[in-house]
């Protein structure tokens, strides 16, 4: 036990300190804008159809569970206020850093403890440049900015597929269920969740780079650091995702 919190405080540690590096590198020349370019066009396609398949049947079963709840009542009206302002506070953000975070730190994990087992970073290193500025600054870059885009997206996607539940299970016209989310949702219920997507795409994207750096044992140690950052970046967001709602509670209605 007290190895697994001395391991676990060692590796926070280490991730706040990469996470610092990166941020203290950014206005050191050259800018990397290439790379950053690069890393958010590959990211962005790396998940996108995942993107749209989960965010569609996420939109369709919050529609369906709330749409049982509220008919018991006759309230089938309040559908579109409940499904809506549930998915842009919590599942869409949530999702997005849970299944397409965990595509993205595992794909960028495996792509560092590779090239860590390669000796391509100590190559780096002989050359002069720093592996931070290099390798960690656009992929953490890129964590974070494609992070709020795959949580807009799914949002409008979420609330497409709200609306056709609406329409087709419980006779809810289109007009009228988005009629009913404009009256209840207001620009901090959605930015609220923009805001916790760059916090976990950032937070993810750092463990990420954290966990490839530090990669062990060759190959073998390539598969374990990838499945170390997908298990720690899910708990991490978990935990932040209580934090992050208790410290904007106050400016949400």
């Amino acid at each position: 036990m007290k190895r697994a919190a001395a391991t676990a405080l060692a590796n926070l540690g280490e991730t706040v300190l990469i996470a610092v590096n990166a941020i203290v590198a950014i206005p050191r020349r050259p800018l990397e804008t290439r790379a950053i370019f690069q890393q958010v066009y590959l990211q962005g396609n790396r998940a996108f159809g995942l993107l749209i398949l989960m965010s569609g049947f996420a939109g369709l079963v919050m529609a369906y569970q709330f749409g049982i709840g509220l008919a018991r009542f006759g309230a089938t009206a309040f559908m579109g206020q409940l499904v809506v302002l549930a998915l842009a506070r919590e599942m869409m953000p949530v999702l997005c850093a849970l299944v397409l975070g965990g595509r993205i730190v595992a794909g960028i994990a495996a792509e560092l403890g590779a090239m860590v087992a390669t000796e391509q970073v100590a190559a780096v290193r002989a050359l002069g440049a720093d592996p931070v500025k290099k390798l960690v600054l656009p992929r953490l870059f890129a964590a974070t900015v494609v992070m709020p885009i795959y949580t807009i997206i799914g949002d409008v996607i979420g609330t497409v597929s709200g609306v056709l539940v609406g329409k087709l299970a419980y006779n809810i016209p289109a007009r009228a269920f988005l009629m009913s989310a404009q009256e209840r949702l207001a620009l901090p219920d959605f930015f609220s969740g923009v805001i916790k997507s760059v916090f976990f795409g950032f937070v993810c994207g750092a463990i990420a780079c954290r966990a490839g750096l530090s990669t062990r044992g060759g190959t073998a140690g390539v598969g374990r650091a990838t499945t170390e950052a997908v298990i720690e970046s899910s708990l991490t967001v978990v935990i932040l995702d209580f934090l992050l709602t208790r410290a904007m509670a106050p400016w949400l209605r």
